[in-house]
């Protein structure tokens, strides 16, 4: 049954939709950006009520200053009493494992944020890892997309051809050539080894955002036991032919792990 609740968070209210099922491990997605609880296509709506009725229980919330919400935005990075809130009413549903899923910033925010808000587990999905404002890819999505344009003979043809915008051709090598402001990233990446709960990472191999990210996450220190999972798509948001029962069977994997995975992390420390 879906159906929506109001969720008291530092004076304010946010309003969340709940699609509630008898599992005990339940969902809580967190939204990326400015993006309303339903989701970019409804993706999160449709997610939420496919695991329902496969006996997940689903939370999702517009935080503070977003869609239905009461309160000022304060983006990703200033989510944490959101995620607490959203978890707690979860939780006062008669969910006793929450596994808390996010895309671009929202996995950001959860892998940064989590310990502290008590979920469970995570699925990040293409999570964000900062950069630039200019119009350009991240520097790792550029030099992808360079590295399999210089293997197609055609592409060779097109440039001798005068068919390449050569000024934009020289903005796009200034950049790739760059290296990444990986602050973020290091931050999630302590924030992870510290709790060291189960974590499963999501990548649209052919997004720019998750290109970035699996750019920079290979060069720092992780953990052996996160599990990464590649869809051959471009779309951020999954929207793609056959993206979406990917995703479906991906976090239906992270919700039915073994509830010892649970205890072992802990010791280690309606639209």
């Amino acid at each position: 049954m879906r159906r929506l609740i109001a969720i008291p968070c530092a004076s304010e209210t946010l309003v969340a939709t709940l699609d509630d099922a008898a599992g005990r491990t339940g969902l809580l997605i967190v939204s990326g950006g400015n993006e309303i609880r339903c989701g970019a296509h409804r993706g999160m709506a449709m997610l939420a009520q496919a695991l329902a009725g496969r006996g997940v229980p689903v939370l999702r919330y517009d935080r503070r200053g977003i869609g239905d919400s009461t309160g000022l935005n304060a983006g990703f990075e200033g989510s944490t009493d959101d995620m607490a809130a959203a978890v707690a009413a979860l939780r006062a549903n008669g969910v006793t494992r929450v596994v808390g899923f996010g895309n671009c910033d929202a996995a950001s925010a959860l892998a940064l944020f989590h310990a502290d808000t008590g979920i469970d587990a995570l699925v990040l999905s293409n999570p964000w890892i900062g950069g630039s404002d200019d119009a350009l890819p991240q520097a790792a999505a550029i030099r992808a997309r360079y590295a399999e344009r210089l293997r197609s003979p055609r592409e060779w043809l097109r440039l001798l051809r005068g068919g390449v915008n050569l000024r934009k051709l020289a903005g796009g090598l200034a950049k790739a050539v760059r290296s990444e402001d990986t602050g973020l990233l290091s931050r999630m990446a302590a924030s992870l080894r510290a709790s060291g709960v189960p974590v499963t990472i999501l990548l649209a191999v052919r997004d720019n955002t998750a290109v970035a990210f699996a750019d920079a996450w290979a060069t720092l220190p992780g953990r052996p036991d996160v599990r990464q999972e590649a869809r051959d798509s471009a779309s951020h948001s999954y929207a793609g032919e056959g993206d979406f029962t990917w995703l479906l069977e991906q976090v239906l994997r992270a919700t039915h792990a073994p509830a010892q995975a649970v205890a072992q992390s802990r010791s280690r420390t309606t639209p």
